[in-house]
């Protein structure tokens, strides 16, 4: 596989990513890590499960960040 055309020197070790809903009620928190991704592009990508604070109802959720122009030959 090829390398990535680029990666970002300042990207940190991992993101958080909170969940808040259109009436400001937290369904959750994720962290996403760093990520090279089969496609030859890196980014970071978290998977996990959230909860309806109103329902208890659980939802599963999974969500990619890549860099733009990252993947080879971009």
């Amino acid at each position: 596989m090829s390398e990535p055309s680029k990666r970002d020197a300042k990207a940190p070790r991992f993101l958080q990513v909170t969940v808040i809903d259109s009436e400001g009620k937290n369904w959750g928190t994720l962290m996403a890590s760093p990520k090279d991704f089969s496609s030859g592009s890196v980014g970071y990508y978290c998977s996990g499960k959230l909860t309806n604070p109103e329902s208890s109802e659980r939802y599963q959720c999974g969500l990619t960040f890549t860099l733009i122009g990252s993947k080879p030959g971009a």
